[in-house]
């Protein structure tokens, strides 16, 4: 079996369809969620609020775990799944720039977007920045380029870059999570409360 588009058990007509549903899926657990809120997002790079970090280490672990048990019963084909390229320079400078962009907004692109749907002005001018930020770059991309297409190192994960097997690392990286919750929570528990 495997991805469902892919092996034609859904036509690829529906997958736009598809993607606008669990867009708004997606933005509406944000926003119950309170994700669409700065001061939530930001909170974990200040120490009061680690729901963002947990909620989301926790669904890529989960993602990971179902992966590889659907691949292990034979419902997925890990090696059909697209694996995007790692350029090495481009992910640490741009990933560099979000870090960045995300202290000081409050906001990842997501999150971003959630809370101007809900009319943040906070929001807008973040995504504002965003689009600034990215007519910058496409306008000046071919002095950009050698650095954005800089150290090529193909369709590689971090399972293939540290050469383990795939279930040690789920168990390493559950392992982890649960030692970076509980520190989280001593950390929080330190540091005075913000109310939002």
């Amino acid at each position: 079996m495997g991805p469902l588009i892919p092996n034609e058990l859904i036509s690829f007509e529906w997958s736009s369809i598809i993607a606008i549903i669990i867009g708004m899926f997606f933005g509406f657990i944000l926003e119950a969620s309170g994700f669409s809120s700065s001061r939530k997002l930001a909170g974990v790079f200040y120490g009061y609020d680690f729901a963002v970090l947990k909620v989301f280490f926790t669904a890529a672990i989960v993602s990971l775990i179902g992966l590889l048990y659907m691949d292990y019963l034979g419902y997925v084909d890990m090696s059909s799944l697209y694996v995007h390229p790692t350029y090495l320079w481009g992910a640490i400078i741009g990933g560099g720039i979000m870090g960045i962009g995300f202290v000081a907004g409050g906001f990842c692109p997501g999150t971003s977007l959630s809370a101007v749907a809900i009319g943040k002005i906070d929001a807008i001018v973040n995504v504002i920045g965003i689009m600034v930020g990215i007519f910058i770059f496409s306008e000046l991309y071919p002095l950009f380029e050698p650095i954005y297409n800089g150290y090529f190192q193909g369709n590689i994960t971090l399972i293939d870059s540290l050469g383990v097997n795939p279930y040690w690392f789920v168990f390493i990286l559950t392992v982890v999570a649960i030692v970076m919750f509980a520190v989280t929570d001593m950390i929080r528990k330190r540091v005075k409360k913000v109310f939002y």
